[in-house]
């Protein structure tokens, strides 16, 4: 352990107050962050990593969290009971935050060059027109295109990779000694995440300051830190230099967080969960080449359930007053066709055009031009009365449960409604008892029937999405980004329960998604698109191996651990 430190977390609690009463939830962690150094912290959602990080930065909500034991030091100093004002000055000046989330961190009413100047002005005594400056350096820095531009745009005018970058343009504003980037990179493309982790290691290779890098994706950690911690349940239960921790696992949890991941090289029938791991009962059954292809062969001789021919998909914009209306094709020229059992990956940048045509699949959004052929039934030319009762044989899991699901509702009815409204089953009795038969086999229970939305963790949401979906019991269901949000373990469990779904009933899915590995798991085919059009088309594995295109080559880079 280095003997001077920058920052020491020294044997700290954070507490939560809960009926008048203080709860441990992070115990006694004690830990350092060195001078020039990357520092990932890993685990999952609930183990106090970000927590640790707000404790840190001084963001405790008052009354509700507190440091209740230990002492934060930052070059000497004890931090964690410094009053508002010493605070405000350490913010930004010395310690700075990049968010998980750019888009609800930036304020949309402002215009980002306006948001990185505010910093300036709080911390230095630059002019203003000094100030202007800095800040398109700042932007150049961070490699956003066409600064000046990006100066007068507002945050819902750029594309995610870039709301990030602006982001860490505020953070690193004042020259800051520490830097901690709590989840950067959670919701972007696989490729704009390289560019921001390449992005990061630059930036601390040139300013030498110290960086504390926090995800739940060891992988992803394993590229760009220089030593790692692992956090369960409030507690370190690993740390040291980061590729001894990622290729050589101590810790139980530690291993169960790489091996819960899909591998890119073997294929498991079964994904081993953190559960798996701590019970000591992971089975990891393979594949083989040969059943595979047996299974494909019976496949691929049926009749096609559904077929897309030509789709095209456009939209106007229109440029003001008197300007020329310009044509942009979201969907351009598209052919494909998948059959009953089988899972069709759909995988590629944002904006390339992947949840548009799930939505006109879906008939949510229509074709402008092609055939949506379903059961040889042409679903473009039905009236929407015809489209209401394909609904129940056509469906859709969402990406973020929460905000499908009516939080003034229970989750019992919330799984009953599409039941009542498509009259399936005699009466609202059989409905029920058909719910909790439901509810058990996404792994929830009877006693979650009466509860609310928020009372269920996320992984716990994305069950409830599936068993409303499932509830219709659907031919073809369209899987939008529905994993992307979660835990890398609860990720695991939700995609064995897809599987296990599918071998039950039967289901065939269109899987979407931006992470490549666990396309790779689910699906049969793969179909990789980019700026509208299908760039490469092939079994999952052949895909993966011997990529014909440069852009799958690039997207299969990117790609972090592997």
């Amino acid at each position: 352990m280095n003997n001077n430190p920058l920052l020491h977390i020294d044997h700290v609690t954070i507490s939560a107050r809960k009926d008048g009463q203080w709860l441990s939830i992070v115990k006694n962690s004690d830990f350092v962050l060195n001078q020039n150094e990357i520092l990932g912290i890993v685990g999952e959602s609930g183990s106090g990593k970000s927590v640790t990080s707000l404790a840190i930065m001084g963001l405790l909500p008052k009354g509700i969290l507190a440091v209740t034991e230990g002492k934060i030091t930052f070059e000497g100093r004890d931090i964690s009971a410094l009053p508002q004002k010493d605070l405000r000055s350490l913010r930004g000046n010395d310690v700075a935050m990049i968010f998980q989330e750019p888009m609800s961190s930036l304020n949309p009413s402002l215009q980002c060059g306006f948001q990185v100047e505010e910093i300036l002005k709080e911390h230095t005594s630059l002019s203003s027109k000094k100030i202007k400056t800095k800040v398109l350096e700042l932007f150049a820095r961070v490699k956003l295109p066409n600064p000046d531009k990006i100066y007068n745009r507002y945050p819902h005018e750029i594309s995610g990779g870039q709301k990030q970058r602006v982001m860490i343009a505020m953070a690193i504003a004042c020259k800051p000694k520490i830097l901690i980037a709590d989840e950067p990179t959670t919701a972007l493309d696989v490729t704009v995440q390289k560019e921001i982790i390449l992005l990061l290691k630059e930036l601390q290779q040139e300013t030498k300051m110290s960086i504390i890098f926090i995800s739940h994706d060891l992988s992803l950690v394993s590229e760009i830190a220089n030593r790692v911690l692992v956090m369960y349940r409030g507690e370190i239960v690993e740390q040291g230099e980061a590729q001894v921790i990622f290729h050589n696992p101590q810790h139980t949890y530690t291993k169960a967080l790489i091996n819960s991941r899909p591998s890119l090289n073997v294929r498991l029938e079964r994904l081993p969960t953190i559960q798996d791991f701590l019970r000591n009962t992971v089975n990891s059954t393979e594949v083989t080449p040969q059943q595979r292809e047996q299974k494909h062969k019976a496949l691929y001789s049926q009749q096609p359930l559904l077929e897309v021919i030509n789709v095209e998909k456009e939209y106007v914009s229109s440029a003001g007053l008197f300007g020329r209306n310009t044509t942009f094709k979201a969907v351009d020229d598209v052919s494909f066709k998948i059959y009953e059992g089988e899972t069709l990956g759909l995988v590629g940048e944002s904006g390339c055009g992947k949840s548009t045509l799930g939505n006109a699949i879906l008939q949510l959004d229509k074709a402008t031009a092609g055939k949506i052929l379903y059961r040889g039934t042409d679903l473009t030319k039905l009236s929407p009365k015809d489209i209401r009762t394909l609904r129940k044989e056509i469906q859709i899991i969402f990406q973020d449960p929460y905000s499908s699901l009516n939080p003034r509702i229970t989750v019992g009815k919330a799984i009953m409604e599409p039941m009542q409204v498509h009259k399936l089953y005699k009466n609202d009795n059989e409905r029920r008892e058909k719910v909790i038969e439901i509810l058990n086999r996404v792994g929830l229970g009877e006693e979650h029937y009466n509860r609310y939305p928020h009372e269920f963790s996320g992984g716990q949401r994305q069950r409830i999405g599936i068993a409303r979906t499932i509830a219709l019991q659907p031919k073809l269901i369209v899987c939008d980004e529905s994993v992307s949000a979660l835990d890398i373990s609860v990720q695991a469990q939700v995609l064995n329960l897809l599987n296990e779904l599918k071998e039950n009933f039967g289901f065939t899915y269109i899987f979407i998604s931006h992470d490549l590995a666990v396309v790779k798991y689910m699906s049969d085919q793969v179909l990789v698109m980019n700026k509208g059009k299908i760039e490469e088309m092939n079994e999952a594995d052949a895909l993966y191996e011997h990529p014909q295109k440069e852009y799958t080559k690039k997207l299969i880079a990117a790609i972090p651990g592997e």
